[in-house]
């Protein structure tokens, strides 16, 4: 009978001692002479990244392809006007992984946060930008397949991060006194109608003329503040052409028939929608 309780007693302590050291047995990354203690995590710490840039090249594939791997410029992902097939799937090209910091915002500005470099995924997207005419600027549209492409991998970035639809942004909006793309003829709405990004209800908007002229004059520094709220950059000491790049760079986004910079009752009642849609407390309690 001692004998057998010898031999019970040492098979609980052998046990025990196989569940302590399991236990105690550092991840497979803790090789180092020293370990890390993972069992608490704090509270006090969030998602890096916040924003997802879309940009266009301005460029064809293959010497955008060398400008964003050299020293100077780069982005996250490359995405061919005409993305070729393998095994039936698109390709795009990754050039940085999203743990590591790509150089594709420059200066730039959003809700509040400078240097969006650190906090945001950068994808490009083969397109000539635009070419000078007598009438202004003549910006060329995206191919299907190359949308299709963007989605589908926007879709994956945006629930990986949890990316917010206000945060889906155009470089133009991060920048506007300095950048235009992905330009007014980038398909934002199609966009958003699967998940990636924010657009505003054509019934509010419509509710929220409140029987106005779509072109009627609204007050300029109003509408700016509220620019300002939905995410982008005011400065108060802004030239009254920085203040229209401002407002231009929202009508590129959100109202593409016309993005002359103008403070207009169309526009103001399209981001009073968005501030609705994506801001209120109703919204973000939901």
């Amino acid at each position: 009978m001692k004998f057998l309780k010898r031999w019970r007693v040492g098979i609980q302590l052998v046990g025990f001692l196989l569940l302590v050291g399991c236990q105690a047995q550092p991840p497979a990354n803790q090789t180092h002479n020293y370990r890390l203690e993972t069992t608490r995590q704090a509270q006090g710490a969030d998602q890096r990244i916040h924003f997802l840039v879309i940009h266009y090249t301005a460029e064809e594939f293959h010497n955008a392809l060398n400008t964003l791997t050299d020293e100077h410029v780069s982005a996250h992902y490359l995405i061919p006007a005409h993305p070729p097939l393998v095994d039936g799937k698109a390709v795009a090209w990754q050039l940085v992984p999203e743990s590591m910091r790509a150089w594709h915002a420059g200066a730039s500005g959003w809700q509040g946060r400078n240097n969006l470099n650190d906090t945001s995924i950068g994808i490009e997207l083969e397109n000539q930008g635009f070419t000078p005419t007598m009438l202004g600027q003549r910006f060329y549209p995206y191919p299907a397949g190359q949308i299709n492409l963007l989605i589908s991998l926007s879709q994956d970035i945006v629930k990986r991060y949890q990316i917010a639809p206000q945060n889906v942004v155009a470089h133009s909006d991060i920048a506007p006194q300095r950048k235009e793309d992905p330009g007014p003829q980038f398909p934002w709405q199609k966009l958003a109608e699967n998940g990636i990004g924010a657009w505003p209800q054509a019934w509010r908007v419509k509710a929220l003329l409140h029987g106005r002229a779509a072109h009627q004059p609204v007050d300029t520094a109003l509408l700016l503040s509220k620019l300002a709220r939905y995410g982008y950059s005011v400065d108060p000491g802004m030239t009254p052409r920085q203040q229209r790049r401002v407002i231009a760079a929202f009508q590129m986004h959100f109202r593409q028939s016309d993005y002359r910079g103008e403070a207009d009752a169309e526009t103001e009642a399209t981001v009073d929608a968005l501030l609705q849609q994506y801001l209120s407390p109703s919204s973000q309690a939901r």
